[in-house]
């Protein structure tokens, strides 16, 4: 333990000298291969991500969050440098694609507001959208264009976890909108939609009910309006859930999805809110087989997410040992690490 600290103090001791020797701009955060990330560049990043201070964050919470955010700018911008001398930069007609996208659900007026509640311009969202572009492209050259899933993958997963693939009593595979008459600073959704009492939360079920009825997209309103972060992004697909789970939950809950038939949905409120809940489907229990398609899709998608995360951690960090870096804000703050404010 002693040898340790005493290696832990000379590292310490030796960075101050290491700074000296190349003393960075005052403006520059990081430096990757002579590219210079500025902090003006870093603050504008961390507003866009954390457009509202959070109650009870800390000074030193605050730096955290900038030294990761940091660290995630300076992978990226290896990226960029990598997809750039491959010549695989997105082009204007990419960029104006995926922001007409996601532009679209919105009136002009909604947008606007969306990206002012980020902190940022029409150009700042651009500039994004070019990066995460380009930096896509990259990946799906250098890493998924290149993973293969074989037949016998999928038999020796299946075969290593079918106990798994069996369902001891029947689920049913739900989506919801939920509506809350009270604050909930996690809600997230594409309108930014939010009902802060019970009188708008009546009127904002009431309307999106309406809507379903003359056949509105469940999926696309769960994604615009419904204050469930968790399934809001995925609109409002809440996945399989064993019917003991909603007898547990709400019995009254449970009583209606029971009547529900695939397809068709229903309004209920419950201790939370206000729900509109849709069966997608229903699976009996008992062993799914490997030749049932669903099951077989299942450990595809799970096998080629498994391998796209192992690959991309990988080419990572090659990038980076590549790479000259140079992170002046965590070297500043071990440096000051210790001294009185």
């Amino acid at each position: 333990m002693k040898r340790q600290f005493a290696v832990l103090a000379a590292v310490l001791a030796a960075l101050p000298q290491f700074s000296c020797r190349h003393k960075p701009p005052g403006n520059v955060a990081a430096e990757v291969n002579n590219h210079a990330i500025t902090y003006a560049e870093l603050e504008k990043t961390y507003q866009s991500q954390f457009p509202q201070a959070v109650e009870g964050t800390n000074e030193d919470q605050v730096m955290s969050q900038k030294l990761e955010l940091l660290s995630s700018l300076i992978t990226n911008e290896i990226l960029l440098q990598r997809a750039e001398k491959l010549g695989l930069m997105a082009v204007d007609a990419d960029v104006d694609t995926e922001f007409n996208k996601i532009k679209a659900p919105y009136t002009k007026e909604e947008f606007e507001s969306q990206i002012k509640a980020r902190n940022m311009t029409v150009d700042d969202l651009k500039s994004q959208l070019r990066r995460d572009l380009t930096v896509n492209k990259l990946i799906n050259k250098e890493i998924t264009s290149h993973i293969a899933i074989t037949d016998a993958d999928v038999a020796n997963y299946y075969n290593a976890n079918k106990a798994s693939f069996n369902l001891v009593e029947p689920q049913v595979h739900l989506a919801q909108i939920m509506v809350t008459p009270f604050a909930n600073p996690n809600v997230r959704n594409l309108k930014n939609s939010k009902a802060k009492n019970e009188s708008e939360a009546v009127t904002k079920i009431t309307d999106i009910m309406a809507r379903l009825k003359r056949g509105e997209d469940f999926s696309m309103l769960a994604q615009n309006y419904s204050e469930d972060p968790d399934s809001a992004p995925n609109g409002g697909d809440m996945g399989f859930i064993p019917e003991s789970t909603l007898e547990k939950a709400n019995p009254e809950l449970r009583k209606l999805v029971a009547s529900l038939s695939p397809g068709v949905f229903s309004p209920i409120h419950t201790q939370e809110g206000y729900r509109i809940l849709k069966v997608i489907a229903r699976e009996p229990a008992g062993q799914r087989e490997l030749n049932d398609p669903r099951v077989q899709q299942n450990i595809r998608e799970t096998l080629l997410n498994r391998k796209d995360q192992l690959l991309k951690n990988a080419y990572y960090e090659v990038a980076r040992n590549s790479s000259k870096v140079e992170n002046y804000l965590a070297q500043s703050i071990i440096e000051n690490a210790g001294k009185t404010k």
